[in-house]
């Protein structure tokens, strides 16, 4: 996987799995972004019948097999397609915008930390995932980030 980062050349791919209209987001880090490692982590998140949008990575290639229809978006010099209307309603259903804005979101987090080891990002994108999933900021929210205990009503 020439230009890709794996476990080993100290780039580890994060696999984002997002929602579209729900918006749950999902991080984890792989070693390698082959589809023996990335499927299993799509096939156990997202039920079956539930259409995958994607650019045109081979690892995501079998899903249909596994019973998740997948479109897909090619961003190559030649195409430049971002979003693509199939049913001609005049929406652009067809697109990875969702979890591309995530992963923007994800590296403006990580940014100021300069780097951070291998062994630890997947701790990082999960409190990323967590801030992202919860939305407000509530006085448990705070406290859970914090570590404060509240003493039990008795």
């Amino acid at each position: 996987m020439r230009g890709h980062g794996t476990w080993d050349n100290d780039r580890p791919p994060i696999l984002g799995l997002v929602g579209r209209s729900s918006k749950p987001l999902r991080l984890d880090t792989c070693h390698r972004g082959a589809r023996a490692e990335l499927e299993p982590h799509v096939l156990s998140a997202i039920r079956p019948g539930t259409t995958v949008g994607t650019d045109e990575w081979r690892a995501y290639a079998r899903l249909p097999e596994a019973g998740r229809p997948h479109a897909t978006v090619c961003h190559k010099p030649d195409r430049r397609e971002w979003a693509r209307d199939d049913d001609g309603d005049g929406i652009r259903e067809v697109h990875c915008h969702t979890m591309e804005g995530s992963s923007a979101g994800l590296r403006n987090f990580l940014r100021p930390f300069r780097g951070v080891h291998k062994k630890y990002l997947q701790q990082y994108a999960v409190i990323f995932a967590w801030a992202h999933n919860l939305k407000t900021v509530t006085l448990d929210y705070l406290r859970a980030l914090l570590g404060v205990v509240t003493p039990s009503a008795s």
